[in-house]
């Protein structure tokens, strides 16, 4: 279980299940367990202090690279 971080304030945005060993390049909606601090705007989903961490894409969130950090274990 991933821990999903704004990159900017360092807040705690959701609780992600990964499965993989790969990069966090999507987030599939169905995976996110615990939204803390995570808000959408037209199609960007953005922390609170304004940091745009990706864009909705229907049933999964494209990821912006620079935007979050992780903390937590993947699920190979």
């Amino acid at each position: 279980m991933l821990t999903i971080k704004c990159a900017k304030c360092k807040t705690k945005l959701y609780k992600y299940h990964k499965i993989g060993k790969g990069k966090l390049l999507k987030s599939h909606k169905t995976r996110i367990k615990k939204i803390y601090n995570l808000k959408k705007e037209d199609r960007q989903y953005k922390c609170s202090c304004g940091n745009a961490v990706g864009t909705d894409e229907g049933e999964f969130i494209k990821m912006s690279n620079q935007a979050f950090t992780y903390t937590g274990t993947k699920e190979s």
